[in-house]
């Protein structure tokens, strides 16, 4: 019976040191996981591990979609970019690529040690919509509406209308990808206004942005600017060669009844005269000298 009881005893504090070890070789899970979702692009962040570890902390991401969950069995799919990784943020904007209702989550991983995984739900439709940059300029009897940085999926719903008539303005809409409208055969000589705003569902879209108005100037405005540019490079061509063949081929006659040198003012004349002093030379005093023959003996 004592010796039933020992065994009993010794098992029981096996059982309780296995758990000790256990308790001790767990990692923490991360913590204050969040979604940080702005215009489609959605970033999954959780704050750094403050467990010593004495290699470099590691974190693995999970998702779990609709079909995961339902047709594959509950299943989850490793998110490719954030598998081990030392980073603790995680972009999921191209894994999420539906609507319906995700599951995400996060282990963090020291050496052979892995913590329990921590998991929130989101859906890309609670992403926040900013209002898009717009830029619009006439082009002939027509508008063109350009912008920059759509997000993903969304769909642009573009407004334009008489200046002053906002009532009855006119409602485009195009998709994201497309950054362009162009709205032709408008009215010559009247101003037009344009408002814009992105939407993902009828739940959810942007701010608009601020009306940008710009007059309509004609058809024939495309080719104006260009000829004028020409023709006004030819005439200073031209101009420029008259002066260069004037000045060559000019006679001295005629040269100096057009380029007439005027005489210098009073004030610039100097009221003294400038005498240099000349020197006489003396006369060089020559002797003559009469050479007398030598006479033999």
């Amino acid at each position: 019976m004592s010796l039933l009881l020992l065994v009993m005893m010794m098992m029981m504090m096996m059982m309780v040191l296995l758990d000790f070890t256990d308790s001790v070789r767990t990692l923490p899970a991360p913590s204050n996981v969040s979604m940080d979702s702005v215009n489609m692009k959605h970033v999954l962040k959780w704050l750094p591990l403050q467990t010593p570890c004495d290699t470099e902390v590691r974190y693995s991401v999970q998702f779990q979609g609709e079909f995961e969950l339902t047709v594959l069995n509950g299943s989850w799919v490793d998110a490719p970019e954030c598998q081990r990784t030392p980073h603790t943020h995680c972009d999921l904007s191209l894994d999420l690529g539906s609507d319906s209702d995700y599951n995400l989550r996060v282990r963090a991983q020291c050496g052979s040690l892995v913590s329990d995984w921590l998991s929130r739900a989101f859906n890309r439709r609670d992403t926040v919509l900013t209002r898009p940059e717009m830029t619009v300029t006439a082009v002939g009897d027509a508008l063109q509406v350009t912008f920059d940085k759509l997000p993903i999926t969304t769909v642009v719903s573009v407004m334009v209308w008489k200046k002053g008539n906002e009532q009855k303005a006119t409602h485009y809409t195009m998709p994201s990808e497309q950054k362009e409208l162009h709205v032709a055969a408008l009215q010559e000589g009247v101003v037009y206004c344009v408002r814009a705003q992105t939407a993902l569902s009828t739940q959810l879209s942007s701010s608009s942005t601020d009306t940008q108005c710009v007059p309509i100037t004609g058809p024939d405005t495309a080719w104006k600017k260009p000829i004028t540019v020409a023709v006004t490079v030819v005439i200073m061509a031209g101009l420029l060669f008259a002066i260069f063949w004037s000045v060559v081929h000019c006679h001295p006659d005629t040269c100096q009844t057009y380029f007439h040198k005027e005489a210098l003012p009073k004030s610039l004349k100097s009221d003294w005269d400038i005498k240099i002093p000349m020197y006489l030379e003396e006369p060089e005093l020559c002797e003559q000298v009469q050479v007398a023959s030598g006479v033999e003996h």
